[in-house]
């Protein structure tokens, strides 16, 4: 059956040594998950490379079928650069399938180019709006109804051939000066069709007007696989309706979720990281006055659970921690981490540079030699506030030493210099002590929403999701 044939093909994809073959054995189960809860009338996005497109093209005809192959788009990602002996790759691929033959479809369109319009919409009215000459009639001979009927003398049955529109509405655009009278006596009158009353070119395969994020953009928030809005809006419009459910497995830093949001999708994203929950998080509440609601599934929401993930894995424990405070996970390399495994910037009294807090995450035993340590990160740091997060209650030497370290003023209130926070503290609600309000240093601010433009007639939602957007992880 069916499941067996996936597992062999896992199976055989994971037998090699190659990087590729260890990827397409990790894609292929969950593209067949996918593919399962996939509604009928949904799509699936996947975006890749061009080293590996052409496998994933395969697993994927495996799962959903060769006919349900759409499209392989190509988009252009980078400006021209220069490649050691190959042509400089410049382009991703997105491969467009659907789960069957009832997908939804809006078609989308591109303003016409200007060598297009000076091409095709040749003629000129006296104000100089450019137009085209369209044909009135349409192929076969209708003799029932009135576009078999002639119009102002002409009868193009005779040429095997019937009006476009029945003679009432002919007759109005001719009152309304859009159609064309040939000079020449006995000229077919056409139709005259402005640029600006269509649609627009047909989106095409090609996509090379989507700009990608350079280091300078106000959209870029650090994340190192981050996709540009625009293209994941494009994905959205085109394969789904307002009310509809966008899953993005691979959700990264939440293009999709934010794309979704801003079009009036519901949505899931899907990732292992925490701190990418934290910068989805804080995404969605720094782009939108009020996001819709929603739950996070998967977090620790009890010591015990807390306790559990910094057993099995430390490191998500501390990037959860710190996601509790709103704080930047240390950009490290490799090596120690010299004391610090998160930053908090602020803005208080002084105004200026931004003012800077050090967070260290212990989920093992702590004492006031933790304490110590964090003190000399602050004086070579030149911080001003310094918090030790830990899964055990502090001891009574580490509240002394503490308390020693004195305080931060700023208007007119006093905050401690050293602060400790446990993890029962912090799922009770309680947070950092500082002045102030918190900088755009601490994350890259992702910017305001834009109203979304007019979308297609919302649709009744169905059990599951119309679309999947491969996105940042993918």
């Amino acid at each position: 059956g069916p499941s067996d044939s996936h597992t062999t093909w896992i199976s055989f994809l994971g037998s090699g040594q190659s990087d590729i073959l260890a990827y397409l054995a990790m894609m292929a189960p969950r593209l067949v998950e996918l593919q399962r809860a996939l509604k009928p009338t949904g799509s699936v996005y996947l975006h890749c490379d061009p080293t590996a497109s052409h496998y994933l093209k395969i697993v994927l005809d495996a799962i959903f079928g060769p006919t349900n192959f759409r499209s392989e788009i190509i988009w252009k990602r980078t400006s021209a650069h220069s490649s050691a002996k190959r042509h400089g790759a410049v382009h991703d691929v997105l491969l467009f399938y659907s789960k069957s033959d009832r997908f939804t479809w809006n078609q989308l369109y591109q303003p016409y180019e200007k060598e297009y319009l000076e091409t095709f919409f040749d003629q000129k009215d006296s104000d100089g709006r450019r137009w085209k000459r369209t044909d009135l009639t349409g192929a076969g001979v209708t003799r029932q109804g009135e576009t078999g009927q002639p119009w102002r003398g002409i009868d193009v049955t005779a040429k095997g051939r019937h009006w476009a529109l029945p003679p009432r509405m002919l007759d109005q655009l001719d009152a309304q000066g859009s159609i064309h009278w040939p000079k020449k006596d006995g000229g077919m009158p056409r139709l005259k069709q402005y640029p600006e009353d269509l649609p627009g070119v047909p989106l095409q395969d090609v996509w090379n007007d989507i700009r990608p994020i350079h280091n300078m953009s106000q959209e870029r928030l650090g994340y190192p696989t981050q996709k540009p809005l625009p293209l994941l809006e494009r994905v959205i419009r085109a394969s789904s309706n307002p009310g509809d459910v966008i899953l993005d497995p691979f959700c990264g830093c939440g293009t999709a979720i934010a794309a979704a949001e801003k079009l009036g999708r519901q949505w899931i994203g899907i990732d292992i990281t925490h701190l990418a929950l934290n910068l989805i998080r804080t995404r969605l509440h720094n782009m939108f006055a009020s996001p819709s609601a929603y739950d996070v599934i998967g977090e620790p929401t009890t010591v015990s659970e807390a306790a559990e993930l910094a057993r099995t894995d430390p490191y998500q424990f501390q990037a959860w921690a710190l996601g509790l405070l709103g704080a930047r996970p240390a950009e490290l390399k490799k090596g120690a981490d010299r004391g610090i495994d998160g930053r908090l910037y602020f803005i208080d009294q002084s105004g200026g540079k931004a003012k800077q807090i050090i967070i260290s995450v212990k989920a093992g035993h702590t004492g006031v030699s933790h304490l110590r340590d964090l003190w000399g990160v602050i004086e070579r740091e030149k911080a001003e506030i310094g918090v030790l997060v830990t899964m055990q209650e502090p001891t009574k030497p580490m509240r002394t030493e503490a308390a020693a370290a004195g305080f931060y003023d700023s208007w007119a209130t006093s905050h401690p210099r050293l602060q400790i926070l446990t993890v029962e503290e912090l799922l009770r609600g309680a947070r950092i002590n500082f002045p102030g309000r918190y900088s755009n240093d601490t994350f890259k601010r992702a910017p305001k929403a834009k109203p979304a433009a007019a979308q297609a007639p919302e649709m009744p939602l169905d059990d599951y999701g119309s679309m999947y957007a491969a996105g940042e992880g993918a």
